[in-house]
């Protein structure tokens, strides 16, 4: 799908796997959310933090972590993590995290193709059920995920477990 690149020329987006090389420009999204506020920083001190985690996702069969890519630019991350469950006939779902599109190209079609690659992909995976969880703040999100067939179904619930991280 082409997307208008800074340069206002039409580069294809594409939608990936991500690689450990791309952490710098995921982090960097995650960063450039004000409303998410969950600490992230390019601080070189962190980066083993995130070299971790990625690992760790990367060598679970049930976890992807994808990016959106224009030109050599990563402009989107999400992950998909399939939850196999017992209830609802054993149906598995497809839980779709860490949804972040460049602040500066929000509204262009990224996250729409991002989210029907989500889709596509947890159907591919064998999922009968596609969720998320947006941050309460984020209503012009909420918006997007309604247009998108996205239903508001359950009340969310978290419980922070480390407490020594600030």
């Amino acid at each position: 799908m082409p997307m208008p690149n800074d340069a206002a020329e039409a580069e294809p987006l594409v939608i990936r796997p991500a690689e450990a090389a791309d952490l710098t420009g995921i982090v960097s999204l995650f960063v450039d959310d004000e409303t998410g506020g969950h600490g992230d920083s390019l601080d070189p001190a962190l980066g083993p933090l995130y070299q971790a985690a990625f690992a760790r996702i990367e060598a679970s069969p049930n976890d992807t972590v994808f990016v959106a890519v224009l030109g050599s630019r990563i402009v989107g991350t999400y992950q998909l993590t399939f939850v196999p469950t017992i209830v609802h006939r054993g149906r598995l779902r497809a839980m779709v995290e860490s949804v972040h599109v460049d602040s500066r190209l929000r509204s262009r079609g990224i996250g729409a193709a991002m989210m029907r690659h989500a889709e596509a992909a947890a159907r591919a995976g064998g999922a009968g059920i596609l969720q998320l969880t947006s941050n309460k703040k984020r209503l012009d999100a909420h918006r997007f995920y309604e247009r998108l067939g996205f239903a508001k179904s359950h009340e969310g619930f978290k419980m922070d477990l480390d407490t020594d991280t600030p």
